[in-house]
């Protein structure tokens, strides 16, 4: 039988997942959910960019062996786009630190102390 302060699934305002062990049920809502996806990867997005930065300051790298290639491979995606929109100032790739600027903005606007997530996850 569920505790007296767990309200059962169908009353919950928030999507809900319930497991059972040992007739424990641990409830676990979406926001929750998203603080431990979209925080590491946002957080991880922001540290791969800073890698970026630095590697164009050493351009006799070789980025095509590892750990250079993992962290090409997973910005370079991103940022071949905005170099079209965005193009080098002065010699000097800007769009890591555009995007650096960018993912940190959305890490705040959701996961921040005030974002989105954080007042959905206080509202209920």
């Amino acid at each position: 039988m569920p505790p007296h302060d767990c309200p059962p699934p169908s009353l919950h305002p928030v999507f809900v997942l319930d497991f059972w062990q040992a007739s424990h049920p641990v409830s676990v809502s979406l926001p929750f959910l998203s603080n431990w996806i979209l925080h590491p990867l946002l957080a991880t997005y922001i540290l791969l960019f800073v890698l970026r930065i630095f590697l164009s300051w050493y351009p006799q790298l070789d980025t095509q062996h590892p750990p250079y290639n993992w962290v090409v491979a997973a910005t370079e995606f991103l940022l071949k786009p905005t170099r079209r929109l965005i193009p080098p100032l002065g010699g000097v790739d800007m769009t890591p630190v555009v995007w650096v600027g960018l993912v940190a903005l959305l890490r705040e606007l959701l996961l921040g102390q005030q974002g989105l997530l954080t007042m959905i996850q206080l509202a209920y």
